[in-house]
Order: C-alpha cells, then sequence, then structure tokens
C-alpha cells in the first residue's frame, strides 16, 4: 500500500514538473523576437492632439507596433505618408491615422484643403447674434435665414439648411469650446447656394441658426399641381336664314317670306 502511494506521488511529481516545462517553452517562444515581429504590424498614431485644420508635422505622430489583424485597412503604416496633410477633424492623443480623416495639401492656406471639390467657402459679416452668441465653431452647421422688407412687412424664410461651418474669424481649429464673439464666419457651400447667399445679403439681412449634429430635416413632400381642364367652347348659335321674295305689282314692291 505504501508503495502505490510512493508511485502515484512520483507519477504526480513528474507530471506537474513537466507542465511547468511544456508552459515555459511555450511563453519562451511567443516572447521571442521573431515570433513577436511576425505577429505585429507597424501603425502611425498620433503623439499628442491634433486640432481641426492642422497641417501634420513630424512632432503629432509616432510609429508603434500593434498585433496583427486590429490595424484597420485605412491606417497609415509611415509618418511620410501623412506628412504635410491637413486634419479634416479633430484628432486626440494616441488615435491611428487613418486616410478618411486628413486631406491633401495642395498649397495655399490650409482652409482650402478642407473644402470638398465640388463646394466653396464664403465669409460673412457677423454680429454677436447673428453669429448665435459666439458659440458657433469650426465644424458646426448652421442653417441660414434671409429677412427682408416686402410691400412694408418683415419677411423671413429659411433660404439654406445643414451648411457647415468651415472657420470662424481667421481660426479653423475648435479651440478650447468657450463661446467667443466673432465678426466673420466662412461657410461651405456650392457654387448655386453662394449666389442665393449673396443675393440674400444683397436685399436684407441675414441669420444663422445653430443645427444638433444629429438633426435630420424631414423630406420634402412634392405636390403635382393639378390644373383644371379648360372648359369646352360654348356652340355658336346657328344662324336661320328665312328666303324672301319680291312682288312687283305695278308700281308697287312688296317683300314676302317663304316657309320651308
Amino acid at each position: 500500500m505504501k508503495r502505490r502511494a510512493f508511485y502515484l506521488l512520483a507519477l504526480s511529481i513528474t507530471l506537474g514538473v513537466g507542465a511547468a516545462w511544456v508552459a515555459n517553452r511555450w511563453v519562451q517562444t511567443r516572447l521571442s523576437p521573431d515570433v513577436a515581429e511576425a505577429d505585429t504590424e507597424s501603425v502611425v498614431i498620433a503623439a499628442l492632439k491634433v486640432p481641426y485644420g492642422t497641417e501634420i508635422e513630424p512632432r503629432h505622430m509616432k510609429v508603434v507596433k500593434m498585433p496583427s489583424g486590429t490595424v484597420p485597412e485605412s491606417a497609415f503604416r509611415a509618418t511620410e505618408d501623412v506628412k504635410g496633410m491637413v486634419a479634416k477633424t479633430e484628432v486626440l492623443a494616441g488615435e491611428i491615422l487613418v486616410r478618411d480623416r486628413f486631406a491633401e495639401h495642395l498649397g495655399g492656406s490650409t482652409l482650402a484643403a478642407l473644402i470638398d471639390p465640388d463646394y466653396r467657402a464664403i465669409t460673412l459679416r457677423v454680429n454677436d447674434v447673428v453669429g448665435v452668441g459666439g458659440f458657433l465653431l469650426p465644424g458646426n452647421r448652421v442653417d441660414v435665414l434671409s429677412s427682408r422688407m416686402v410691400n412694408k412687412r418683415a419677411q423671413t424664410e429659411t433660404i439654406l439648411k445643414d451648411i457647415k461651418v468651415l472657420a470662424v474669424d481667421q481660426r479653423a481649429d475648435m479651440g478650447d469650446n468657450e463661446p467667443v464673439v466673432v465678426r466673420a464666419v466662412t461657410l461651405e457651400v456650392s457654387p448655386k447656394e453662394s449666389e442665393i447667399l449673396v443675393g440674400a445679403r444683397e436685399e436684407g439681412s441675414i441669420q444663422l441658426a445653430l443645427r444638433n449634429p444629429s438633426a435630420i430635416d424631414a423630406p420634402v413632400q412634392i405636390v403635382e399641381e393639378v390644373k383644371p381642364k379648360p372648359a369646352a367652347p360654348k356652340p355658336r348659335p346657328r344662324r336661320t336664314y328665312s328666303p324672301t321674295v319680291e312682288i312687283i305689282r305695278g308700281t308697287e314692291v312688296a317683300k314676302k317670306k317663304v316657309s320651308g
């Protein structure tokens, strides 16, 4: 009985030592430089907070290793690929730099790189009322209202909706999110919208209305105008002719109708 217990104890110790040795070998293999290098990818991340509209410089980024399969396909792999581009949104420190959030800077001001190719930037002079009390920031969305006098009465209507604010004064970054009274607001509009905006400014006054970013306008229902059918033409009255004959008797002339 004692011998059997001794064998069981020896077997347990042997199995325990073997399991520990296998586990240690597995850990050492996983931590070896060759395996670690094969299971990771290089990716560029933000070394510090990058404000909206900032041109990317070497100090804004660094390269780190991340596990394979966790890196987005649109991520930058080398700092040279993103250097000189302009941030289209604010980027926080430690975020992976992806292509959708940056625009090519082909010269001129950095603001020009933020404008959609099919749009234009137009600046409006504002005050503390028109500029929504200083709460407008780059990246906000606004509606544009126009007021003018029609027959000695003020008429106000919304002429543009969901317009992006590119800059306030000469600032294209978000700043510290504190209200600041500004003198000018730059909006991103289509060529047709720019014509509407300038026309409304010349005809009367303009007011900006700050939108909630998640607001969605209800689709406009276009009701086809039903035109009334033209009335049928009235029939012309038919003329009736009553033939007459002249009867001459000597010097007398008489006319007599002839019945049909």
